[in-house]
């Protein structure tokens, strides 16, 4: 088993995850109404999903 023979240091650990950066979400258009969208979930201004009604919009 694996086991460390010493103690990382602070900078150490800062380093290795200061690589591991943060995007921002993808987005593209929505078919219907044309806003931008996360892709794979339902409109939130028209509420279509994949051509079809999927959510209500109030």
């Amino acid at each position: 088993m694996g086991v460390p023979k010493r103690k990382r240091s602070k900078q150490r650990n800062r380093q290795r995850r200061a690589q591991q950066k943060i995007e921002a979400p993808k987005l593209v258009e929505c078919p219907q109404c044309h806003e931008l969208i996360v892709p794979h979930r339902a409109c939130a201004e028209c509420g279509y999903y994949k051509g079809r009604k999927a959510v209500a919009v109030k």
